[in-house]
This record gives C-alpha cells, sequence and structure tokens, in this order.
C-alpha cells in the first residue's frame, strides 16, 4: 500500500456527530414529569426541588410545574416548582 495519497487528496473529512446538549426548556416553561430539562456532559446544571439526574448527567422533571433556574453558592440549580391553585 502507498504511504503517500494520490494528488489531490485530502487529511480532513472525518468529524463526529453533533451531541445536540444544552437547555431544552428555559425558566418559566411549563414541564411536565418526565420532560428532559438540560441536556450535559458533567454538572453544568445542579437538580433541584422535583428534579433528577440520569445517568449522563441529563437533567429531568419529575413533577409537573415551572421550570425555575436560580444559583446556590456559586452553583446553577435546576428546580421544578409546582403550580399551586387557590381558590
Amino acid at each position: 500500500m502507498a504511504h503517500k495519497k494520490g494528488a489531490g487528496s485530502t487529511r480532513n473529512g472525518r468529524d463526529s456527530q453533533p451531541k445536540r446538549l444544552g437547555v431544552k426548556l428555559y425558566g418559566g416553561q411549563y414541564a411536565i414529569s418526565g420532560n428532559i430539562i438540560v441536556r450535559q456532559h458533567g454538572t453544568h446544571f445542579h437538580a433541584g426541588e422535583n428534579v433528577r439526574v440520569g445517568r449522563d448527567d441529563t437533567l429531568y422533571s419529575v413533577a409537573d410545574g415551572i421550570v425555575h433556574f436560580n444559583t446556590v453558592r456559586g452553583l446553577k440549580v435546576v428546580h421544578v416548582l409546582p403550580l399551586t391553585i387557590t381558590k
């Protein structure tokens, strides 16, 4: 086999597929149980009230409610606050 490629060929042309990471539901949006809120590698965002962490660090809702982001001691925390019905 040749160690040099033919004239005009390139060494490029390889790339990985996009991972589609990021925030999927923003603050103030309504989430139902099971909705993915953030897809991430590592723990950029941390789970708060009514939010759980998946095996791949995905944050998802375990209750129906409104998504809320805040910072606690320097950590970005995601909560799902249930709707309160007043009469």
